[in-house]
Order: structure tokens, then sequence, then C-alpha cells
């Protein structure tokens, strides 16, 4: 399993980006996807998160505090894609952004998380 992440850059201060997330390889059931970020000289946290949903019922969803209002997760499971929808971004948003999800590998998997390479925003004031 592997996880690609694109879509960082730069930005200006209440501009827009969107990042993206492919999930390739094979794997059994997709529990969770998520964003996590690590701003320059700190500790990596969680920006939004989205739980398995079903055909009818989207997955839900969880953000940081500082992040709700302006970002937005979403995925396409028939892509196996997430996504990172940002905007008004301030200059604290800067960091390197992560794609994590949670994967099981067959019916009796509770899960195991994966990580993709960082892709790095940069916010400008």
């Amino acid at each position: 399993v592997q996880l690609q992440a694109s879509g960082g850059g730069l930005a200006q201060a209440g501009g827009s980006l969107r990042l993206s997330c492919v999930i390739s390889g094979g794997f059994f059931r997709l529990n969770a996807m998520g964003w996590y970020r690590q701003p320059p000289g700190k500790q990596r946290e969680l920006v939004a998160r989205i739980d398995e949903g079903t055909m009818l019922i989207p997955g839900s969803t969880k953000y940081a505090d500082s992040v709700k209002g302006r970002f937005t997760i979403s995925r396409d499971g028939a892509k196996s894609t997430v996504y990172l929808q940002m905007n008004s971004v301030k200059p604290e948003d800067t960091g390197v952004y992560y794609c994590n999800a949670d994967i099981s590998q067959g019916p009796y998997d509770y899960g195991t998380e994966y990580w993709g390479k960082g892709t790095l925003v940069t916010v400008s004031s």
C-alpha cells in the first residue's frame, strides 16, 4: 500500500489550495483517511479526518479547531482518494502536510495506519 499526496505549494493569505492523496495497492477495507501537518519546529498534528461511510451515508468528519469552517475533507471511495480543500489560508497553516490512511487487509483486521510522504504548504502574509 502506498499513499501519494500532491497539491502543496505556495499561497497568499486568504487564498486557497487543494491537496489530494491517492492510495494504491491492494487492501480489503479503507477504514478512515486523514490529513496531518507538521508546522516548522512543532509536532505533527491532526488537521482533518474522515471515516468510512456507506453508499447512502457519508463518512463522519473531524477537524482541528484551527481549521474548522475553512478546510473541508472529502473522499472518493471509487478512486481511493482523499482531498483537503483549504480556503482562507493563514500563515499559521504553513507546514508539511501528510496523508494518513487506516487500512484493513482482511475481515478480521482492525486496521493499520499508513503514511504518505509529506507535501509542503507555505502561506505568505
